[in-house]
C-alpha cells in the first residue's frame, strides 16, 4: 500500500533546543509513527506542550535536589562543618513552599490542557464508529445514505484538515484507543459508548494502540491511522463502498468457492457475496490493507498463508481457529483473497 510521506515538525528538527535537551537526558528521539513528541494535530500539540512543561520542571527539580545533596557531601569531604540549624530550616521551608507552588502549576496546566482537548470545533466533523474486540478493531463509516455505509477493520483512514469524531464502544472487555501523534487516550467500555474528537493537520501514517490491558494479546492490538489529503481520502472512501472484485481466473473462482463453503464464511463478510457474518473482520478489501491481525504481520501472501494455516501459533487465544486446507486449496484461496483490493 502506498503511504503518504510524513512531513517534519518543529519538535523533530535536530536544531530544536527542546529536542536536544530531551536527547541529552533521555537518549531518545521525538520522531516516529507513535510518539507524543511528533504531534500532527492541535490535540497532540497541546499534549506535547504539557509533556515538555512537566519534563522541564521535573528536570530542574532533579538537578536542584542533586545539587543540594552534592554540596554537603563536598563540604564534608573538604573538612567543613554544617552544624547551623537555621539555614537548614530556611532551606526546608523554601523547598516546601516551592514544592506546593510547583504542584499547583502542574495541576493547573493539566486542567487547562484537558479543557483545550475538548474545544476542537466539530461542526463538519467526519463521524467514524470504532468498536474494540479481542484483539482487533472494527471500523464503520456511517452515511446518511444507508447503502454508502461500510465496515472495515484494523486500518483507520481520516482526511487531513478535517475534524474527526470517533464513536467508541467495546464488544467484550475494556479497551483503550491511543494514537499519540494525534490525540490522547480514550477508554472503550462495554455498554458505555463515548467519543473522541481530533484532527490531523498533515498527511502521514501514525500508529494507534490499545492502551488498556485487555487480554493475553493486548500488545498485538494495533492499527495504522492514515491521514490522507482530502482528494485521496474521498477516492479511498468511494473504493471502500464498492463490492469486492469478482474472480477472473479458474483458480480465483475455486478460491471463492472454498471461502464460501468452508468455515471462513461463518465468521467473515465479503460485500457482493453470500458471506455476511460479522464475528471476524470484514474482508471485502483485505488485500488493500497494510497489515494482518491488527498490526501483527505485514500483509503479504506468505504471512496470509501462515495466518490461515494456524492463527493460534501467531496470536494465541484469538477467536480464529486453524483452517485445514490442502496445499492446492490454500493456493486457490490465497489467489482469491489477494484480488480483494
Amino acid at each position: 500500500m502506498k503511504r503518504a510521506p510524513q512531513s517534519s515538525s518543529p519538535s523533530s528538527s535536530p536544531s530544536n533546543p527542546r529536542l536536544a535537551l530531551f536527547v541529552l537526558f533521555a537518549g531518545c528521539s521525538s520522531g516516529g509513527p507513535q510518539s507524543i513528541l511528533d504531534p500532527a494535530g492541535p490535540q497532540a500539540q497541546q499534549i506535547e506542550d504539557l509533556w515538555w512543561l512537566f519534563f522541564t520542571i521535573c528536570t530542574l527539580v532533579y538537578v536542584i535536589v542533586i545539587a543540594f545533596l552534592a554540596v554537603p557531601i563536598w563540604r564534608r569531604h573538604q573538612g567543613h562543618s554544617d552544624s547551623a540549624d537555621r539555614p537548614l530550616q530556611i532551606t526546608v521551608g523554601v523547598a516546601t513552599a516551592a514544592t506546593i507552588l510547583i504542584l499547583f502549576v502542574l495541576a493547573g496546566a493539566s486542567y487547562s490542557t484537558g479543557r483545550a482537548l475538548s474545544e476542537l470545533p466539530t461542526g463538519d466533523a467526519l463521524i467514524i464508529r470504532v468498536t474494540g474486540r479481542q484483539w482487533w478493531w472494527e471500523i464503520t463509516y456511517p452515511s446518511a445514505t444507508p447503502s454508502d455505509t461500510f465496515t472495515t477493520a484494523n486500518e483507520l483512514h481520516i482526511p487531513v484538515g478535517r475534524a474527526v469524531v470517533l464513536e467508541l464502544d467495546s464488544a467484550d472487555v475494556i479497551h483503550s484507543f491511543w494514537a499519540p501523534n494525534l490525540t490522547g487516550k480514550r477508554d472503550l467500555i462495554p455498554g458505555r459508548p463515548t467519543s473522541l474528537a481530533f484532527r490531523s493537520d498533515r498527511p502521514g501514517t501514525f500508529r494507534a494502540q490499545c492502551a488498556e490491558l485487555c487480554g493475553v494479546q493486548h500488545a498485538l492490538m494495533a492499527m495504522p491511522v492514515i491521514a490522507d489529503p482530502p482528494e485521496a481520502f474521498e477516492a479511498w472512501l468511494s473504493h471502500q463502498r464498492s463490492s469486492a472484485a469478482q474472480p477472473q481466473t479458474d483458480e480465483q473462482r475455486r478460491g471463492q468457492q472454498i471461502f464460501l463453503s468452508r468455515q471462513c464464511a461463518s465468521c467473515h463478510r465479503i460485500q457482493g457475496t453470500s458471506a455476511g457474518a460479522t464475528n471476524g473482520p470484514d474482508l471485502t478489501h483485505i488485500a488493500s490493507r497494510g497489515t494482518l491481525a491488527a498490526g501483527t504481520l505485514p500483509n503479504t501472501r506468505e504471512h496470509l498463508a501462515d495466518w490461515i494455516r494456524d492463527p493460534q501459533q501467531i496470536k494465541p487465544g484469538n477467536k480464529m481457529p486453524p483452517v485445514p486446507l490442502a496445499t492446492e486449496e490454500l493456493d486457490a484461496l490465497l489467489a482469491y483473497l489477494l484480488t480483494l483490493r
